[in-house]
């Protein structure tokens, strides 16, 4: 057994590792610079995690999800490997701990957001670190013509100088070919050393339907198809209300989206993986890292806006290889709304300027202040207090985002955490002066190692287990203890943040390069072009187009999407056609038929065969229809058939 197949047997307990994981993992451990591109549930962690327990030292890996970094580093510490992560909302102390303690300790990975790569504290500690690989998580966003750039992400080869020799792994799960070329060129691969594995997904099948009733055909999927779904809304208030309406049809389900409780939304993501709710509504804030395999129906009750996210989204069903269908449904109106989102995602300037003034004044905000910072963002509130459109203010951030003027991150989650402020002596002589706090501190001091020398992330909820209280009645003596100056006590804080990556300028002095905004809205539309394509397609595999855009050319038919399925049907044997055919010629040789009624009259014929049968005789010039959908027999000859 070579090494990386003991590493895999040992911690993952796998036998084998998925195609292609062992020629990306050996392409690292020579040194190349490397792209994997895999489809979601591929097993892109393994790519990473293998050969950096193979080297000594530390694999940095950047991400750009902080949901997605606590789920790898809660993962990989239940397998007994040190890991932290360092993302926004932070303070100060709590970076310099885990810096200090990924650079003098066993530690193997540190994840890490890209903003926080060209600070000042970082670079100090990074030469210390030992690192042995560069990992590049969601690779695709260091591509502007990519469909979802984040400039952070440009600054990832400026480390390349720091660390002369390490390999960068750069991942994702879609992109195009011209976005892999473009992520290898922007983090300065020496070559294209590209991993693509195959986009087949044979226990997988699409469909996509026109209808006029979602809720109807949504009830009618779930009714045939029994197990774990997914259903994907582009809005919050549509998860709630289509939760609802499967709850009135008996189909266990609840709603999930970026504007609940964290608490709330782990709860719920907690009940679906463990099958307590079957089906879980949701926006796409829902989805990311979870590895719930036996997901057997991925819904989309709206057209998403592009194949990327489409594919990604569908990915999650059947991870388990057994069969499982991913249904796109839509009606006229998602089609045209789809024309409107390229105005309504690129605002003119003049509307992101207003955007950046209220969000500096509603976080009251000096003009020249501000970079590095982090601040507190109700979106409701804001948008409530200066009258602005939703959807104005949201694409607005993202343009200063893109610009590299500020960030939104919607989905924050900052554990508790305490630390005791005096000696030992002075608290022993508090707790005879308090003794109804007595049993908190004892508690901390039970749970907790290394309480008195850092700040420690608690849980309330296992204090509450502990002292034997409610968590209101726990947080109260916590904020007791702080106010008396015994320990320094900062609450759980999920609330969304704005992080200023420069000083806040005059609204009159903030500069959109309009050259490179306007390519990426006309990117935006071309995919937009593909992904209507994508819908209206009614012969070509679906599989392969999805692979096509992926500029993977290889896949044979899958037979098991819904046009796959509508050809075969439609396959006709010499018998069938000889049939068919005389039984047209004989409607129609005495006067004209219209194709409604002839279709009525080939009773117990499947539609798609007739029409395969008056295609041809159309072709060969023996019959001819016009616009109005009258058929009438072209030969002069009258030909009778028995």
């Amino acid at each position: 057994m070579t090494n990386i197949q003991k590493i895999l047997k040992d911690y993952w307990d796998f036998d084998s590792f998925r195609p292609l994981q062992k020629e990306i993992i050996e392409s690292v451990l020579m040194g190349n610079d490397t792209l994997a591109l895999m489809p979601t549930g591929g097993g892109k962690s393994l790519c990473y995690q293998v050969p950096a327990l193979a080297k000594e030292g530390l694999c940095l890996v950047i991400s750009p999800l902080i949901a997605l970094m606590k789920d790898q580093v809660e993962n990989i510490r239940k397998k007994g490997i040190t890991a932290f992560a360092i993302y926004s909302g932070m303070s100060r102390k709590e970076i310099i701990n885990i810096l200090k303690v990924a650079s003098n300790s066993n530690c193997k990975f540190l994840y890490i957001s890209p903003e926080r790569l060209e600070t000042a504290l970082f670079k100090e500690y990074l030469p210390g670190m030992g690192i042995n690989l560069v990992a590049v998580d969601e690779a695709h966003c260091i591509s502007q013509w990519g469909y979802d750039f984040r400039p952070s992400y440009l600054r990832i080869a400026a480390l390349r100088e720091e660390l002369p020799g390490i390999p960068f792994l750069a991942l994702t799960a879609s992109a195009t070919a011209e976005v892999q070329t473009d992520i290898c060129n922007q983090l300065k691969f020496p070559g294209q050393n590209i991993f693509r594995q195959s986009f087949e997904r044979p226990n997988l099948s699409y469909s996509v339907f026109n209808v006029d009733s979602k809720i109807r055909k949504i009830t009618e999927i779930l009714t045939k198809v029994a197990g774990s779904a997914i259903i994907y809304c582009k809005s919050r208030k549509r998860t709630k209300e289509i939760s609802e309406l499967l709850q009135l049809q008996n189909i266990s389900s609840d709603y999930y989206h970026a504007g609940l409780a964290q608490e709330i939304r782990n709860r719920r993501q907690e009940e679906w993986i463990q099958n307590k709710i079957r089906v879980i509504v949701c926006t796409n804030a829902f989805g990311m890292g979870i590895d719930k395999p036996d997901v057997r129906t991925v819904i989309h009750a709206d057209v998403p806006d592009c194949l990327e996210n489409y594919y990604q989204e569908a990915g999650r069903a059947g991870r388990d290889g057994k069969k499982a269908f991913a249904v796109l449904l839509y009606d006229e109106n998602d089609l045209t709304n789809l024309d409107e989102q390229i105005t309504l995602r690129f605002p003119p300037l003049a509307e992101i300027k207003n955007v950046y003034q209220a969000i500096g004044n509603y976080i009251q905000l000096p003009a020249g202040s501000g970079q590095g910072e982090s601040f507190d963002f109700d979106f409701t509130d804001f948008l409530k207090k200066f009258k602005l459109n939703s959807h104005t203010v949201l694409f607005s951030l993202k343009a200063l985002e893109q610009e590299g003027w500020l960030s939104f991150n919607e989905q924050v989650f900052i554990p508790s955490s305490v630390q005791f402020t005096v000696g030992k002596n002075q608290l022993y002589e508090f707790e005879k002066l308090h003794p109804d706090l007595e049993p908190a501190i004892k508690s901390l001091l039970r749970a907790y190692e290394g309480i008195f020398d850092q700040e420690v992330a608690i849980s309330e909820l296992v204090l509450t287990k502990l002292i034997k209280k409610d968590s209101e009645e726990v947080k109260l003596q916590l904020k007791k203890l702080h106010h008396h100056g015994i320990i320094c006590y900062r609450p759980q804080k999920d609330n969304p943040q704005i992080f200023w990556l420069r000083n806040r300028v005059k609204a009159e002095d903030l500069s959109i390069n309009m050259t490179d905004y306007n390519r990426r809205k006309e990117q935006f539309r071309l995919r937009l072009k593909k992904l209507i394509e994508f819908v209206l397609e009614k012969s070509g595999c679906r599989s392969r187009l999805i692979a096509s855009y992926f500029g993977d050319n290889s896949l044979s038919r899958c037979r098991i999407c819904d046009n796959c399925l509508r050809l075969k049907s439609a396959e006709l044997n010499k018998e069938e056609f000889d049939n068919i055919n005389c039984q047209i010629l004989n409607a129609v040789q005495s006067e004209p038929v219209h194709s409604r009624d002839l279709l009525e009259k080939l009773s117990g014929i499947k539609k798609e065969k007739a029409w395969k049968v008056l295609e041809f005789l159309q072709a060969e010039n023996k019959i001819e229809t016009d616009k109005d959908g009258w058929i009438k027999l072209l030969s002069l000859k009258k030909i009778f058939y028995k």
